[in-house]
């Protein structure tokens, strides 16, 4: 008999709805929940796969560990005693920072990921830290860090209100959203157009969103930041700026006008490859508009000047006064948010703690670039130990990482490495030690980290929709006892770790001034959390502290895990509000438009001013059945559009000697790769375009369905050298390559 079950689906980051039909154990169906309070009904193709994703044959069901040269089948206790018996001699030999730790984009879409790496990290001291942040966001980060103190304070456009909306290296339609949470974004674009605004994308291709705007700018790739700063000197020059009700809160205006004073329409016009009067024509709509905000995304992020392009998306917000106001950009608060403290100054944001052994790069929001993990690895300098051992969970660096090659190699000369990973991947294959999590069927789910860059507050939370399966382990449990078998702390009950983040946390609160809880007993608060489990009690207690909690009784009306367990379909907190001055952390207590890296990285964007690149470029692309590199195992998501082809513009490969669908060889700096080619204007001349995530060739993986068709991994291209300076990302787009046909 079939019945059915909600969750909140973990394939991207528009979290959106749905219910499963479920037979047995087995996940059948998935349809959108049409009362969902966030959702309300959408689906995309990924979620409606869900079953499919769920019951792949593929998923590793026990855990592996390697003995004599093979991974073969072990139980869970083997499985963490050969991690206590590689890890611990590691630190107690070399020290924490030769043990390495890697974080996929799939870790952030998982409650345990959420919740036990921070607790790993801070038992083990390591600082060789490395997460798919530095191949993608870190600029908004460091940014957002340096503007407003607080690398996490991301303001995201208000979709729902707007009259204008900029996209700039966004392609929502394929990727529902990224740094801004919203189930429907397509439909949010469409509705933005019906009430008569107007939505302006620049993308050097002319995706399904641009496809949809009322303005499609096909920039050079690689120009973001010029064309920004373009912007912000027309707005000053026109006396066009006006903040508004931020004024109060904003310093550095005075230096900002002189910062930018040269970067002229006319000045970067060739290098972008734009008008210049359309330049200006940009900058006067975005100041005319009643509210207006711009979104910048990946494809501003992974180019030579990510950090300047994701502060200039903030500044232009801000110098038309739609930072923080309704219909413009706004921070988002999550339920699970620290208890909102008074404004006022705060600890600021640094870059540069500590460094990288080898390339001496600095660090970023306690992160190195995963870029460097190669060399971190097999590279021995006078300074530090080379990384020794190695965890990853949910990540498959060799594929998402530039140079997967030299990572490769490097991977199997570790003296020992740990996977927490469903699938045996193009990384995981390299491990001593493979642990893997339940399908999402089987596992809680909250979203921790989108809640807080979604486009309106709500709060939502999916118990197992199937029971644990027998001599599967959960994913919370399995990275406890990592934490535990890493800090010699093996055996113990993993309930300790949960028990240990929970007296760690109230222990603090009651100390608080601020807090609910101020002065009241901490052992007496952890008796009165809700949940059946250590992460649901985690979970009740940051709710109950958090800006819309109970405060343990304080506010009766508030919110705890009972209550939100009463409301399936979640709860909607309201649209965003204006919340300035609280969310800022910076020394002063304002957003700070100039910081000094800032200040100091602009000479560098002065010089590109000047350089005209004459050769083809590459970029990336996404597509909506897809997600990095951790889908091309689902039949149902592979295919059609979902393919790993060379888009080259006609004029290119008539001048190339190129046929559509035929092979053609793509060389750059790192390797060279060999693919079909699609012949299309939907790219400006000059780019290449080829997605991310494939390459699914490497022996010794078990991916049946994924090397049938496996692709080539366009990051061989790259030589890790490509950084963004100040955020240390990967450079991956406007990237020179050179096409010729394989023949």
């Amino acid at each position: 008999m079939s019945r059915t079950a909600l969750r909140i689906c973990p394939l991207c980051e528009a979290t959106c709805g749905l219910t499963l039909t479920i037979e047995g154990t087995r996940v059948t169906s998935a349809r959108g929940d049409r009362d969902d309070v966030f959702s309300d009904g959408f689906i995309c193709p990924k979620g409606a796969s869900f079953g499919a994703v769920d019951g792949d044959p593929d998923r590793l069901r026990t855990p592996l560990v390697r003995r004599d040269g093979e991974l073969r089948e072990a139980t869970w206790t083997e499985a963490f005693d050969a991690v206590a018996a590689g890890l611990r001699p590691v630190v107690e030999r070399h020290g924490p920072h030769a043990v390495g730790m890697v974080l996929g984009n799939p870790n952030v879409h998982t409650m345990a990921g959420a919740l036990y790496p921070p607790v790993l990290l801070a038992a083990l001291g390591t600082r060789s830290l490395f997460t798919a942040s530095t191949v993608d966001q870190m600029p908004k980060h460091v940014s957002s860090g340096l503007l407003f103190g607080d690398a996490n304070a991301i303001p995201v456009p208000d979709l729902d209100h707007t009259d204008h909306l900029l996209l700039i290296g966004a392609n929502p339609l394929e990727s529902n959203g990224s740094l801004c949470t919203a189930p429907d974004f397509p439909g949010k674009l469409k509705a933005l157009k019906a009430r008569g605004g107007t939505l302006t994308v620049i993308d050097p291709r002319r995706t399904r969103t641009a496809k949809l705007a009322d303005r499609h700018l096909a920039i050079r790739p690689g120009t973001d930041a010029l064309l920004l700063a373009a912007m912000a000197q027309v707005l000053f020059e026109e006396g066009l700026v006006d903040l508004g009700e931020l004024s109060p809160h904003v310093q550095g205006i005075d230096e900002l006008r002189d910062a930018v004073r040269d970067f002229t329409p006319e000045s970067v016009a060739a290098a972008c490859d734009v008008d210049s009067a359309l330049v200006r024509t940009l900058a006067r709509e975005l100041a005319a508009a009643p509210t207006a905000a711009v979104y910048g995304r990946i494809g501003s992020c992974t180019v030579p000047h990510g950090t300047l392009a994701s502060w200039l998306v903030d500044v232009l917000n801000i110098l038309t006064g739609n930072l923080d106001r309704p219909g413009g950009a706004l921070f988002p608060q999550a339920a699970t948010d620290r208890t909102p403290r008074p404004a006022g100054p705060g600890r600021g944001f640094a870059l540069g703690r500590w460094h990288s052994r080898v390339s001496r790069h600095p660090e970023a929001k306690g992160e190195l670039p995963l870029s460097a993990l190669a060399e971190e690895i097999d590279t021995a300098t006078d300074e530090g130990t080379p990384v020794r051992a190695l965890i990853t969970v949910a990540a498959n660096p060799v594929l998402s990482a530039p140079d997967g090659d030299r990572l490769d190699k490097a991977l199997d000369s570790l003296d020992f490495m740990v996977s927490v990973d469903p699938y045996l991947n193009e990384t995981s294959r390299n491990a001593d030690v493979v642990l893997p999590p339940p399908p999402p069927s089987q596992s809680p789910h909250h979203d921790f980290a989108f809640n807080t860059l979604a486009v309106r507050n709500q709060v939502r939370y999916s118990r197992p929709a199937v029971p644990l399966e027998p001599g599967r382990m959960a994913e919370t449990e399995i990275l406890a006892r990592l934490t535990l078998a890493v800090t010699g702390m093996h055996g113990a009950d993993p309930s300790s770790v949960d028990d240990l983040v929970v007296g760690q946390t109230l222990g603090k609160a009651v100390q608080d001034p601020h807090s609910p809880v101020h002065g009241r007993d901490p052992e007496e608060l952890a008796a009165q959390l809700a949940g059946e489990s250590g992460p649901e009690r985690r979970l009740d207690l940051m709710l109950r502290l958090g800006p819309y909690g109970d405060g343990f009784g304080a506010h009766p009306e508030g919110l705890g895990l009972e209550r939100l367990l009463a409301h399936p379909h979640g709860i909607d907190l309201g649209p965003l509000r204006s919340r300035l001055p609280q969310p800022l952390k910076t020394l002063s207590g304002k957003i700070e438009l100039l910081p000094q890296p800032i200040a100091d990285d602009l000479p560098r964007l002065r010089r590109a001013a000047a350089e005209r690149p004459t050769g083809l470029v590459l970029v990336g692309r996404r597509h909506l059945r897809s997600n990095n590199s951790w889908m091309h195992n689902v039949p149902a998501l592979t295919g059609g559009t979902n393919r790993c082809t060379v888009q080259v513009h006609p004029e290119d490969a008539e001048r190339l000697g190129l046929r559509d669908g035929e092979p053609v060889r793509v060389k750059g700096a790192g390797g060279e790769i060999t693919a079909p080619a699609e012949v299309t204007d939907g790219v400006r001349r000059g780019v290449v375009s080829i997605p991310h995530g494939w390459g699914h060739d490497r022996p010794g993986t078990r991916l049946s369905h994924a090397s049938t068709d496996p692709g080539v991994n366009v990051n061989q291209l790259l030589d890790g050298s490509l950084l963004d300076p100040l955020s240390g990302n990967a450079v991956l787009n406007g990237v020179p390559v050179e096409l010729s046909p394989l023949g």
